[in-house]
Formats: structure tokens, sequence, C-alpha cells
């Protein structure tokens, strides 16, 4: 009997192998592991004769397109519980069992990365770490301002939200948030208060972003939201960069409206390696690290092996996929 192929996608880390025991996967199956973004038809050579496919996130975009072409394909799965980048439906209609992992602390780790750009920017951390290597000490713009008593923009009031609300009450900040569907009562659940879009974008010293990209989300923040923000302000995107007219960002921060940007989600991943992002004056960037981290790694791990060796012993799947 031959064995199946089972292609894994999207270990751009190389952190699979390190958190849970694979031997079974390789005795029972032909197992390749992808390290490097694959589309289009380098995608397809990866999984065009695979049994089973693997997914780490969205990294791997499968269309119905794409999955007309797989006729070998019999099971999919991916970590976490979404995927934005694939049609699920396609392969309900050919009756393909999908499977799907627990997410891990991302919430948790995206509160801390958050924070982590806000301190960041806030204390020019990159700009004073580049004048010590350099051989410099402190300069004129070493002398910076502070975040306690300043205001902090939220929005979105959710799980990450309502944590870094917190962090940022910790730190002696005045909470203010919007969402499209915040009300008064739901942000003084948090200690903050709700506010209009134009106020919380022209009074905050930080907006911080913690919104789902929906119909009535996507490209919410453009030429005309930005021009609002003080020439002082942070704007902080950890959520999906579909909030943001990135091209109006870039615009935006050569005029100095806001002052500052710190982004960890972009609108092509990996970011491309002529992308003006990457060098972009008053932007802090980061490779969307909002996600990435050893517990969550194990969790995805762990529920790739688990998951494809029921599949391979026709036993229940341990976490199928449910439509949103």
């Amino acid at each position: 009997m031959t064995s199946p192929n089972i292609v894994i996608l999207g270990d751009y880390e190389r952190a699979l192998r390190r958190f849970s025991n694979w031997d079974k996967l390789d005795a029972l199956g032909n197992l390749t592991i992808h390290h490097e973004p694959l589309r289009d038809e380098a995608l397809y050579e990866a999984v065009k004769d695979a049994d089973a496919i693997a997914i780490v996130r969205d990294r791997a975009p499968l269309n119905e397109a794409m999955i007309a072409r797989l006729p070998k394909l019999k099971f999919l799965m991916f970590t976490g519980e979404r995927n934005g980048t694939l049609d699920s439906a396609a392969l309900v209609a050919r009756n393909i069992p999908i499977g799907v992992t627990p997410g891990g602390p991302s919430k948790e780790t995206t509160a801390e990365l958050t924070w982590a750009l806000i301190l960041g920017a806030s204390k020019r951390i990159v700009e004073e770490n580049k004048l010590i290597s350099s051989g410099g000490w402190r300069d004129e713009l070493s002398v910076l301002p502070m975040l306690a008593g300043e205001r902090l923009g939220v929005m979105g009031l959710g799980s990450i939200g309502s944590r870094v609300a917190r962090v940022g009450a910790a730190f002696g900040m005045e909470i203010v948030t919007w969402s499209p569907r915040m009300t008064p009562e739901r942000a003084a659940t948090e200690n903050a208060k709700s506010v209009s879009l134009e106020e919380l974008l022209k009074t905050s010293k930080v907006v911080t972003m913690h919104l789902v990209a929906g119909p009535g989300t996507k490209g919410l923040i453009s030429a005309d939201q930005l021009a609002l923000m003080r020439p002082d302000s942070i704007l902080v995107n950890t959520s999906r960069s579909a909030l943001i007219n990135m091209a109006d960002l870039q615009i935006a921060l050569k005029t100095g409206s806001p002052g500052q940007a710190a982004v960890d989600v972009f609108d092509i991943e990996p970011l491309p390696e002529n992308d003006p992002l990457r060098n972009t004056p008053n932007l802090l960037v980061t490779p969307h690290l909002g996600f990435i981290a050893e517990p969550i790694f194990e969790t995805f791990s762990k529920g790739i092996t688990a998951t494809l060796e029921a599949w391979l012993e026709d036993r229940p799947i341990p976490h199928p996929f449910k439509p949103q």
C-alpha cells in the first residue's frame, strides 16, 4: 500500500518539529514541510500530489481554482480557527473534511506586542539604540514626552483591545474607545469612555486598532481620517492591514499627521523586499509577530500531529472545522 503524501505549508520559523513528536507521521506518510512562502504555480507544484495538506495560519492561499486542480486531495487542516485565504466552501463542496487546531494564547501575545510597539515608538527605542551603536549618547530628540496623563484611543474593545486598555490605564492614561457597535455601557466595563470615531482620532495621543476586518471596517482609516490625528500621535495596528489604507498612511506620515505609526500587519506578507514600508520615516514595522510565540507554536505543532495521526488512522478529527 502506497503511503499518503502529506504536505505542511508555511512553517516560516522552522518551529513545528521543535514542539511535538513527528515520528508516527514520518513512519505513516511521505511528509514534506515547506518553510518558504509559496503562491500561484509554486504553491500548486508543492501540493499537486498531496493527499493531505496542513497550513500554518493563512500562509498558503488556496482558492477554488487551485483546489479544483487537486484531485488527489482527501483532507486539509489549518492552525487556528479562521483562515482568510482558504476557500473552505470549495472543500466542503467536494466533501473534503477540514480540521483546525486551537489558537493558543494569541490574544495575550498580540496585546503584549501592541504595547511593545507603543512603547518602542513613543520612546524612540530603535533610534536611541542606533545612536548608541554609532558611538553617540543622547541628542536633542532624546527629550521625550510621557504617556501618563495622555489619551489612549482603543478601536475595538474585545479580548485584545480590553487587555491593551487595562495596561494603558495602569500607565495612567485616559481610555476612550470606539467601534461600530460600541455602547457607553460596554465601554464602562473596561473603565473606558465611548466616543465618536472623529473625537477618538482628533484627541488621542495613541490610537490602537483591534477590530475585525469586515464590510464595515475595511479601509476604515484612510486619508480623511488620518488628517484628523494629532501631529504628535501614534497609530498602531496589530489587527488586520485591511483596516488601513497603507498608501494613504505613507503619505500622511510625510505630512506629519499622525506623527508616527507602528504596524505589524501588511497587505502582502511576507512584505516584499523592495516595499517602501520597510524604510518609511516615522514608521516602526515588525514582521507580523502578534501570534509568534513558543506556547502558540507548541499548540499548532501538537494540533497538527494529533490531527494528521487521527486522519491517517481513520479516527475522529479532534477539532473539525466549523464554518463561521
